[in-house]
Formats: C-alpha cells, sequence, structure tokens
C-alpha cells in the first residue's frame, strides 16, 4: 500500500498504477461500515484508494472537530489489510489555501433538515469532495447512504458540474442490535448506547406501517416521534429521493431520516423505501 500525504505524491502513485479507480473519502476512525465501502471498490475496480482527511470546513463553531476520533495507526493497518492500494492523507495546508474559490450547497436542499440544524455544512463537505474528486481522478466514488443528504448533494454537484465520476450509493451497516455504525458511537456509554437503539426502532417501526399500508407521512412521524420519546429530537421527516418533503410514501422513492442528540452525542439515522 502506497502512504500518500501530498498531492504531488498522490499523483506519482496514481501515475504509477493503470485501470479504473474506486474511491472512498473517509474522516479516519474507520469501521466495518467503511471497510464495506472499500469491499465495494475493490469489486469493481483496478484500483482503490482510501483518503484520510478530517475537513475542518464541515465543522461548526462548537461542534467537535478537536475531539474527533483519530486512530492513524489502526486505520493504516485496516486500509492495508482491506487490499487499497493508495491511501491519501494529506495535512489541512494541503487541502486548502489562504483565499479559495468557495463552493456553496444549493440554496433549498443544502438547507434543510442537517443543513438547517447545521447551517453551512454542506458548503464544506462539497467543497472537500470536489477537490477530492479532481484529485484522485476516480471512476467511482463511495458513498454510505447513512448520510443520506450528503450522499444526494454529492451527486447532485457531480452532475451541476459535468463530473466524470460515477457516485455508488452503499447500504447503512449496522451493529447486531440494530444501531448504525459511525465514528460518533465510541462517545456513547453503555446507557446512551441503549437509547440510541431508539433511532433504528423508530426506523423499523416506520417500515413495518407502511407493510401494514399506512401511507400518511404525518402518521408514521407521530408514531416514530413516541418511540424515540425521551431523546432530543432535532427531526423526524420523510421526504423523496430529491430530498422534497412528501406527505404520503412513495415506495422506491421514499427515505424516512431521523437526527436525535443521545447524552451528549448527536445521531442520524434513515431508511430508503
Amino acid at each position: 500500500m502506497i502512504i500518500a500525504r501530498t498531492a504531488v505524491e498522490l499523483r506519482a502513485a496514481l501515475d504509477s498504477k493503470i485501470g479504473s479507480i474506486g474511491f472512498v473519502p473517509t474522516m479516519g476512525a474507520l469501521h466495518i461500515g467503511h471497510r464495506t465501502l472499500i469491499e465495494k471498490a475493490r469489486e469493481s475496480n483496478d484500483i482503490v484508494v482510501v483518503s484520510i482527511f478530517v475537513n475542518p470546513t464541515q465543522f461548526l463553531a462548537g461542534e467537535d472537530l478537536s475531539k474527533y476520533p483519530r486512530r492513524e495507526e489502526a486505520d493504516f493497518k485496516i486500509c492495508e489489510l482491506s487490499g487499497v492500494d493508495i491511501l491519501f492523507y494529506p495535512e489541512v495546508n494541503t487541502m486548502y489555501g489562504s483565499d479559495e474559490v468557495s463552493v456553496k450547497a444549493p440554496d433549498v436542499r443544502g438547507y434543510i433538515l442537517e443543513g438547517a440544524i447545521r447551517p453551512g455544512h454542506f458548503d464544506g463537505v462539497l467543497s472537500v469532495v470536489i477537490k477530492l474528486l479532481n484529485l484522485v481522478g476516480a471512476t467511482r466514488a463511495y458513498f454510505g447512504k447513512k448520510d443520506a443528504q450528503q450522499l444526494a448533494l454529492i451527486t447532485q454537484m457531480v452532475e451541476n458540474f459535468f463530473m466524470n465520476v460515477e457516485i455508488v450509493a452503499v447500504d447503512t451497516v449496522r451493529e447486531s442490535d440494530g444501531l448504525a455504525l459511525s465514528s460518533r458511537n465510541v462517545y456513547l456509554s453503555h446507557e446512551d448506547r441503549i437509547e440510541a437503539l431508539k433511532l433504528s426502532a423508530s426506523l423499523k417501526h416506520s417500515t413495518h406501517l407502511v407493510m401494514q399500508g399506512v401511507r400518511e407521512s404525518n402518521e408514521i412521524i407521530k408514531v416514530m416521534l413516541d418511540i424515540l420519546e425521551p431523546l432530543n429530537v432535532e427531526y423526524v421527516a420523510i421526504v423523496n429521493r430529491r430530498f422534497e418533503a412528501i406527505d404520503e410514501v412513495i415506495i422506491g422513492d421514499t427515505i424516512v431520516l431521523v437526527a436525535a442528540r443521545v447524552g451528549s452525542t448527536r445521531l442520524i439515522d434513515n431508511v430508503w423505501m
């Protein structure tokens, strides 16, 4: 495995390889969910590139940038064991200059739900993703469905800017108890973790309701909010794939989303229908 820390080193590493490139951008603290993305990239590409970069521009004031889990040695080992060909591990000054052209999230879809709770967050996400995609020259880039709004906005950015890369959505990976895998799960105490299961439980119940013929969004959301008590719920929403609010579930074009704070930890989850 080649480890590149600068854009020049990355380009040299890529020039030494031939074939299609599968790219998995991460912020480190790798877990089974990340390994699943890497495996998907390995299945369909000649070369697998992973980036590890804790992107400062997507963190708002007061968020956990300084506390975000960093496990360099373990992450490197996971990448090596997963068959990664090139690991890109840049510093901030590699990715950002002092006076840059800005990339802005769309005015509507970028400032609802996650964008409303974290205004400006998606500006930072899109800025770093477009840089990484351009640096790597990926054939395909792999993103998890757990960050559904992020996935939708990255897909839109690729379409709007006519970028020659395929965005591949990968199903959320869960613990055996249903909790969606997240690097932030390490913050949960034993008691918090039990409470956190209410997120996946509410989503599972929404699926059961739809299977029983319930389609009204408000009715499903009401039941989910009851299950989520007494968590500090930031939102429960039902949208189509374009992230437009819908009054009724449309099978094949619906995402049910939830965001809540469990103790001091903020968690998100969703189910695609």
